[in-house]
């Protein structure tokens, strides 16, 4: 069986509804509706109430069409089928919590240089 590969997204912290629609092929109405329907797509509000998605918000938008075209839920059954992820996760990241720290304390030796380099510069 062929493993299919991630989608590629552009390198961005904010992605308007207009790009998500095209990156996910879900149409911006749909995508605004289930901003309604789920609460875990939250996308960011500027003070002109446009919508910018963060990278997050893309993959969850694209397991909810999953959900709901490939595998045929309905919105209530994709509700719970995510909740039940969001737990297993929760769960993996307590039984991997030493690697975690781990990699939280690489995160703060990176932050220091980098306001080091910022210091030098």
């Amino acid at each position: 069986m062929e493993k299919k590969s991630a989608p590629s997204f552009p390198e961005k912290l904010y992605y308007k509804i207009g790009e998500v629609s095209q990156i996910t092929g879900v149409e911006p109405y749909v995508l605004r509706y289930w901003e309604s329907e789920f609460k875990i797509i939250n996308p960011v509000r500027t003070h002109s109430k446009q919508r910018l998605f963060r990278r997050r918000d893309l993959e969850l938008i694209l397991e909810v069409k999953k959900l709901l075209y490939k595998e045929k839920f309905t919105i209530a059954g994709a509700k719970k089928r995510l909740q039940e992820l969001k737990a297993l996760r929760e769960k993996q990241l307590k039984l991997n919590l030493p690697e975690r720290q781990y990699q939280d304390g690489l995160l703060r030796v990176r932050k220091e240089l980098q306001d080091l380099h910022g210091l030098l510069s």
